[in-house]
Order: structure tokens, then sequence, then C-alpha cells
């Protein structure tokens, strides 16, 4: 039942190229970042992955982007990451972008063994009518466009509306951040990284969750379990002193009041 491996290399060590990968966090919210720089070291290539967005530049998923080990993303935006609008523009990579909430039901159905649900997200745009360019050629044109989904009416507390059906994922590895762990893979999540992270998890074959703190079995009250360990495979600490950083800072100089005191 202990799950906890020496290292993120170790953890990783045995993740070939070509695989599908869910990876958490928001923004550079609750990304496992140790978790994919031992990735990058390790030399994998073509991944196939599935998160809400891919990092920065320099920092995230944004390091496995710039060196073309990933061939194809799934994530509800591109976010500041320049050389993610640049690959997918130069037909260098294939991205499918999903609704926010849709992609994370998209994993959190995958998660429950639920193979496709109905959403009345993007019904009436080109979404559901099909013909959004998923990859270019290098002049420009369209490789490869989203196919026409499925479209059924129903009633719902007494409103009759249109709704698409979206096909659910499952991935072969998930990479995740958690504020604590237990030895057993029980998790628990700060704040906002509650988001993707436990859905990554659960749509995942594999799943490795980097923790900034490590607890014995028993020490975690169950009620404060944000994912169950049946979930996790393998755990890593990667310490409280992880780097964390922010996408972007929308903060303002503070004001002043005629009297001369802060407002």
């Amino acid at each position: 039942m202990d799950k906890v491996v020496s290292s993120a290399e170790e953890a990783v060590a045995d993740i070939p190229s070509g695989v599908t990968m869910a990876v958490g966090g928001f923004g550079l919210c609750g990304i496992p970042r140790e978790l994919i720089d031992a990735l990058h070291r390790s030399g994998v290539g073509d991944l196939h992955v599935v998160s809400n967005n891919c990092g920065v530049d320099d920092w995230g998923l944004g390091v496995l982007l710039a060196d073309k080990r990933i061939t194809r993303m799934t994530s509800s935006y591109v976010g500041e990451n320049k050389e993610f609008a640049r690959q997918f523009l130069a037909g260098e990579l294939e991205v499918e972008l999903i609704p926010q909430g849709t992609l994370a039901e998209k994993l959190r159905a995958g998660g429950c063994g639920i193979p496709a649900f109905y959403t009345a997200s993007g019904v009436g745009t080109p979404v559901a009518d099909g013909g959004v360019p998923w990859k270019y050629h290098a002049d420009g044109t369209v490789a490869i466009a989203s196919p026409r989904k499925e479209t059924r009416s129903f009633t719902l507390g007494g409103r009759t509306r249109d709704h698409l059906l979206e096909e659910s994922l499952m991935c072969d590895v998930g990479l995740v951040h958690a504020a604590a762990g237990d030895r057993h893979g029980n998790l628990v999540f700060h704040a906002s990284a509650r988001n993707f992270n436990p859905l990554c998890a659960m749509a995942s074959r594999l799943t490795i969750a980097q923790v900034e703190r490590l607890l014995e079995p028993g020490e975690l009250d169950p009620d404060r379990v944000h994912l169950p360990g049946v979930f996790v495979q393998r755990v890593v600490v990667v310490g409280s002193e992880t780097e964390k950083r922010i996408e972007r800072t929308t903060v303002r100089p503070h004001q002043t009041t005629s009297a001369g005191g802060q407002a």
C-alpha cells in the first residue's frame, strides 16, 4: 500500500513516448511542475496532452512544448503561451479547444466509466457544426478540422433544449499536484488547485501525484480527503518550498484619501 517513490525521475522513468497524458492545474496554479520537468529530462516525446492550458513559454508544460515533445493538446484556452499559439498557427501542433466546463466533465465522466454525455454547451456554434481547425498546413490551410457533433433535444425542468453528444476522456498517464497526501495516495488540494487535479487523476490509468507534505496513514481526516487513494498509483514528495508562479498579476497601486491615508 505504500505508494511513495524516492524521486520525480523514478516516478516517470517508465513513461514511454506517444502516451496520452492528463495534467492537472489551471494557468500556473496547482501544476505538477517537478513531474513535468522530470518527464522533460527523460527525453520522451510525441505526447498527447489533456490539460486546461499549456503553461507559459518557459514553465510548466511550456518546457515540453518548446522542445517539440507535445504533438497534440486538448485544452480550454491558449493563455499566456506565445509558443503554443505560434506552433498551432504554423501547423506544427494539433490543438482541440474545448469549452472549459465540457473539458472538466469529459475527464470526470471518463473517471466514472461514463463513455459519453449530452451538454447544452456549444449548441449553435462551430463546436456543434464542426469545421473548427485542429491543425493547419504550413501554408495556413486547414489540415484537420473538428467533426460535426450529434445533437439531440431533451426537456429538463420544463425547458426543451438541444444538446451535444460529447465523448469522455481517458488517458494513459495523469500528473497532479496536491498540498498533502499520505502513503496510500489519499490527497488534499489547496483552494483553486482543486480544479482539474482530481479530474485528471480520475481519468488516468496511471496517476502520479507530487505532494508538498507527506502524512502517515490515518493522519488525514477521511472527511477532508478530496481524492481517494484508489485513483493514485505513485506519490512523490516535493516539499512546501516548491516554486509557485502567477501567470499574470492584476493588482493596482494603493490609492490614498484626501487626508493622506490609505483608501
